[in-house]
């Protein structure tokens, strides 16, 4: 029998749950997508009713010694709802009432990539210590009070764009030529240390041992589950991928943070200052290997050809054998061509499951306040899995 995956009953959330082992956190939230599936699509949320919920998460945390001012939405972003506010509040310790600007990023009923608000908080808390982003303060893992899942953090100045190419692609911004040296400078060594920190503790990741491929097969189940949840139809170049990663998932030689999505339009800049101010989104965070996000960041979904028509810039920051050079300097580690290769195919699998099976899913079924750049999303799901048909050929 044909499982229903617009009403997956419990005989199909079992079954992929038993087929693709991934980390427990993981689990946790694809399970949960699946058994709110059948349930109402997105409805339009007033910014006074979010104030409403997002005042209620403060008050279980700190009371009710606060007041909110200038809600506003924020504009962005192919996945999570996001609005901005002012608390006017007393923090642990201080003497008197401040007043702090913040961001509630929240999930829609389904998003485009379906990630844990837990991982993405204990993340950036972990790299508050690193590298310049957010301030955290409270997470609503299981939407006790807000709509869904979100959490609140600071409210993070600059810009993700250059003011002169407004227009541009987030994905595949052109740096003006007086920001790019100072902004590569940064983005290389932010990248560094985000590889070579230590995290700490983390309660929401399971760790990724050297000399084992443990964790990089468990990200591939990641993926082959949710295509298996989102799928519209079979596709057997999908299984081709998957069963050709983890035959050649490679052994981890050093641990590291790795990012999952670190590229131009995810960093905030202060133009006139020349220096990044906050590194975003870390959803897609695990502990693995450091050329997931080499790959990702030199590949050419986020990179842009410079003014000579012929170089290719990593990020539209510095040419991509610039950027290899200058980052194991920075870090001390090694880039490995052949781990290089192995990832860009990972990513592609990855981004083909994204946009073949989950965006036309979610944009289809009215699951998400973005339908129309999810929906356009879709449209590039068979141009990315003939990248990854022809990347696999070549290495056949």
């Amino acid at each position: 029998m044909t499982p229903n995956r617009a009403h997956p009953d419990d005989a199909f959330i079992n079954a992929v749950r038993t087929r693709f082992p991934v980390e427990a956190e993981v689990d946790h939230v694809l399970t949960r997508k699946l058994r709110r599936r059948s349930g109402p699509g997105y409805t339009p949320i007033t910014l006074e009713s979010l104030c409403t919920s997002a005042a209620g998460m403060i008050r279980s945390n700190i009371g009710s010694d606060f007041t909110m001012d200038r809600p506003r939405w924020l504009q962005g972003g192919a996945s999570k709802l996001q609005f901005a506010f002012d608390l006017t509040w007393t923090p642990a310790r201080a003497d008197a009432p401040i007043t702090t600007a913040m961001v509630l990023r929240m999930e829609p009923p389904e998003a485009i990539v379906e990630t844990s608000r837990r991982r993405e908080f204990e993340m950036l808390q972990a790299m508050g210590k690193v590298v310049p982003v957010p301030p955290t303060y409270w997470v609503d893992a299981e939407a006790e009070h807000l709509p869904y899942p979100g959490m609140i953090y600071g409210f993070a100045t600059g810009i993700s764009m250059p003011k002169a190419r407004p227009d541009a692609p987030r994905m595949q911004t052109l740096f003006p030529p007086e920001l790019r040296a100072p902004l590569a400078e940064q983005f290389v060594s932010h990248l560094a240390r985000i590889h070579t920190a230590d995290p700490g503790p983390l309660l929401y990741f399971e760790p990724a041992t050297p000399g084992t491929n443990d964790a990089l097969v468990r990200q591939v189940q990641w993926w082959r589950r949710v295509w298996e949840e989102d799928r519209p139809e079979e596709t057997p170049l999908i299984d081709v991928a998957a069963r050709w990663l983890i035959d050649n998932a490679p052994l981890l030689d050093h641990v590291s943070v790795v990012h999952g999505d670190y590229r131009a339009g995810n960093f905030l800049f202060d133009e006139e200052k020349h220096c990044i101010t906050a590194i975003l989104d870390w959803e897609l965070a695990v502990l693995g290997d450091r050329h997931q996000d080499l790959t990702w960041s030199t590949g050419t979904a986020v990179s842009r050809v410079a003014e000579d028509g012929t170089s290719i810039l990593a990020s539209g920051l510095l040419p991509v054998d610039e950027f290899l050079d200058r980052y194991s300097a920075a870090s001390g580690l090694s880039v490995d061509p052949v781990r290089l290769r192995y990832f860009r195919i990972f990513n592609d699998f990855m981004s083909t499951v994204h946009m073949l099976a989950t965006a036309p899913r979610v944009a289809s079924y009215g699951k998400t306040h973005q339908d129309v750049v999810v929906a356009w999303s879709a449209i590039i799901g068979n141009t990315l899995a003939a990248k990854l048909r022809d990347s696999l050929e070549e290495l056949a």
